[in-house]
C-alpha cells in the first residue's frame, strides 16, 4: 500500500519524506489556507520535495471552470494530479481530463455508487472519506471494502485512495482490505511508529548500556 501525506505543511512533508515513508501528497483548500500562502506556490514547493503524485484541487464548481484550472495545474509540474469533486460536472471534467492524459483524483466520495461512476469516468484515483462517514455513525471502512471489491470485479484501473484518515486503525484496516493508497495526516504517521513496548524496550537497552565497561 502506498502512503501519501495529507497536508500542505512543507515541514511535515519534509520530515515524513526524510523517513522514506511518502509516495505522494494530497492537499485541499482547507489545508492550504492554514499556510497563508498562494496555492500554486505551495504545490510547486511540494513538487520539489516529493517525487510522486501531488494532488491539487480545483476551486471551481462548474465544468468550464474546472477544466480551465485543470489545464493550469497540468502546466505547473508533471507530478500534479488534478483533484475534482464527485459531482456531475466533476465527473464530466474527469472524463475530459482522462482523454487528455491528465491524472485525476476524484474527491468527496461517500458511496460505492459514486466510486463506480468515478471509475467509469476514468479517474486515476478515487478518494472515499472514511472519517467523515464515521462522524455520522456510518462505517467508513465498509465503504472501502465495497469499492475495492467492485473495482476488482471489473478490473478498473482507478486506485482506491483512502482519505479522511483519523487514527492508526484506519491505516491498518485499509491495508487489510487491500486499498491501493492511504493518505495520512502527519500526526497519524507519527502514531504508526509508536508502541509502549518499543519505548520500554529502548529505555531498558539504554539503561543496560550504561553498565557496559568503557
Amino acid at each position: 500500500m502506498k502512503f501519501f501525506i495529507d497536508t500542505a505543511d512543507v515541514k511535515e512533508i519534509r520530515d515524513a519524506a526524510d523517513m522514506g515513508l511518502i509516495d505522494g501528497v494530497t492537499t485541499n483548500p482547507s489545508l492550504v489556507a492554514k499556510t497563508g500562502r498562494k496555492y500554486v506556490d505551495v504545490v510547486r514547493e511540494i513538487c520539489e520535495l516529493v517525487d510522486g503524485p501531488i494532488s491539487a484541487e480545483v476551486l471551481s464548481t462548474d465544468y468550464e471552470g474546472m477544466m480551465r484550472e485543470a489545464l493550469e495545474w497540468r502546466d505547473v509540474h508533471a507530478n500534479v494530479v488534478v483533484k475534482l469533486p464527485l459531482t456531475p460536472d466533476g465527473l464530466k471534467a474527469t472524463r475530459a481530463c482522462s482523454k487528455q492524459g491528465i491524472a485525476t483524483n476524484v474527491t468527496l466520495c461517500f458511496s460505492a455508487n459514486q466510486a463506480l461512476l468515478a471509475a467509469k469516468a476514468g479517474a486515476t484515483y478515487i478518494s472515499p472519506f472514511i472519517g467523515r462517514l464515521d462522524d455520522i455513525s456510518e462505517d467508513g471502512m465498509d465503504l472501502i471494502s465495497k469499492v475495492v471489491t467492485i473495482y476488482r470485479n471489473y478490473d478498473f484501473d482507478t486506485e482506491v485512495l483512502v482519505a479522511s484518515v483519523r487514527h492508526p486503525v484506519h491505516v491498518l484496516q485499509a491495508a487489510l482490505i487491500g486499498a491501493d493508497v492511504c493518505t495520512i495526516p502527519f500526526k497519524v504517521i507519527d502514531q504508526l511508529a509508536k508502541h509502549p513496548l518499543t519505548d520500554a524496550g529502548l529505555a531498558k537497552f539504554v539503561e543496560d548500556a550504561r553498565k557496559i565497561p568503557r
